[in-house]
């Protein structure tokens, strides 16, 4: 048995890679960048005015000049307008590109506009106001995004701001989600009271297309001959798999013996952890990386988060996540030499801190629990004893709302 931290590492070791893919850019939300996306030209690309108003010379102010005759009205998207002279003004709106022959631009409330006059108010005029200076954002050339972000809808809107229409992206690994067991029935079938529905493929299923993968699903009978016989399948058109079940130490357990004849190396079986103590992780002769989690939907949900994620991330080029803390909100006992992960509602206090309330359950087949907490708290092995306000490492599962 390993602990957590030599289970993370090693599966970690074994991050893939699948190559790159162009994809067009506003299909692009939700995946990895894998170019450089630079500015085409500078941002703002002219000196963009930031209020309506009147565009005037600066010099006017200095010299006096509270009067201006309007030239012209320009609108945003319209060829600048140029003045002559210190006593004239453009009439001009927010986006517009301001005239070279202009420097600074005044707010329609501090003016009075009538007769093609505008009267400046008793007002302080600042050099250069309410103007958006050209490549005062970025320059022409200059880096906006790289490889490894996540493509927001914001970076959407920069790739499309400087024209790419397609984007290189990392290809999305496939994964083939397996289940075991003759105990599971499919979710639309009536159960006898000796079965159980399916679940843990459709929980896991549901916590990658959050990640853009898309994965392919089956399910495997208590059959060694059968087993062997679609992993074989699944390990020749997936690029990963992750099973749920058969992994323990019952007698109907057969997916290690069956993996093993199968030629995937067991690279660990077990974690000192709870749950999900009888995880096993193995590479195939062609590199296929295989999570068998044990069924306990707890276990495959914790699993899930805990090491499948942090696969996929390094496996997409992405920088490694900041570790979260929270503060624990009620003493716990607990006794075996084991990482726990506790389940816990997060809340955020009026001192800013982010509260973990573990939430009670029934054990790691208590699986209705999980739609009520945002976290797994993880608690060390190294102690059994754990206090109110001392704080821990957290495993987000649901977003978290303040109080």
């Amino acid at each position: 048995m390993i602990t957590v931290e030599e289970a993370e590492k090693i599966i970690l070791a074994n991050a893939g890679d699948y190559g790159a893919e162009i994809v067009m850019f506003d299909e692009a939300a939700g995946r990895v960048l894998f170019e450089n996306i630079k500015a085409d030209r500078d941002f703002p690309p002219y000196n963009r005015v930031t209020m309506d108003g009147i565009a005037i010379r600066y010099e006017a102010i200095e010299r006096g000049i509270s009067t201006f005759t309007v030239r012209a009205t320009q609108a945003a998207g319209d060829m600048p307008v140029n003045i002559e002279q210190p006593d004239e003004c453009v009439e001009i709106m927010t986006g517009a590109s301001l005239p070279i022959t202009a420097d600074t631009v005044i707010r329609y409330e501090d003016l009075i506009i009538k007769n093609g006059i505008a009267t400046l108010q008793a007002v302080k005029v600042k050099y250069g106001q309410n103007v958006h200076l050209q490549g005062s954002d970025r320059k022409q050339g200059d880096i906006l995004a790289v490889p490894g972000q996540m493509i927001t809808p914001a970076l959407v809107s920069l790739i499309a701001s400087v024209g790419e229409t397609e984007v290189r992206v990392k290809k999305v690994p496939r994964i083939a989600i397996v289940s075991t067991g003759d105990e599971l029935v499919p979710v639309n079938a009536v159960p006898a009271p000796f079965q159980v529905r399916q679940s843990n493929s459709y929980t896991i299923q549901a916590i990658l297309r959050q990640h853009g993968v898309t994965c392919g699903m089956l399910h495997l009978p208590d059959d060694p001959d059968k087993m062997k016989d679609k992993l074989q399948d699944a390990l020749y058109h997936y690029d990963g798999i992750i099973l749920s079940g058969g992994v323990s130490a019952g007698k109907f357990d057969y997916l290690p013996k069956v993996l093993e004849e199968l030629q995937v190396e067991k690279l660990f079986h077990k974690v000192s952890q709870r749950p999900g103590k009888p995880f096993w992780f193995g590479r195939s002769e062609q590199g296929i990386p295989v999570f068998a989690f044990p069924g306990n939907p707890v276990a495959v949900f914790l699993c899930t988060h805990r090491y499948f994620l942090p696969w996929l991330r390094a496996t997409l080029g992405m920088p490694g996540g900041e570790a979260l803390y929270a503060v624990l909100d009620n003493d716990l006992t607990f006794n075996p030499a084991l990482n726990y992960f506790l389940q816990v509602k997060l809340e955020v206090n009026t001192r800013a801190q982010l509260v973990a309330i573990p939430v009670a359950g029934n054990g790691s087949g208590d699986f209705a629990n999980l739609a009520d907490v945002n976290a797994f708290m993880e608690l060390p092995a190294d102690k059994n004893e754990f206090k109110k306000g001392e704080v821990y490492k957290i495993h987000l599962i649901s977003p978290i709302y303040s109080t």
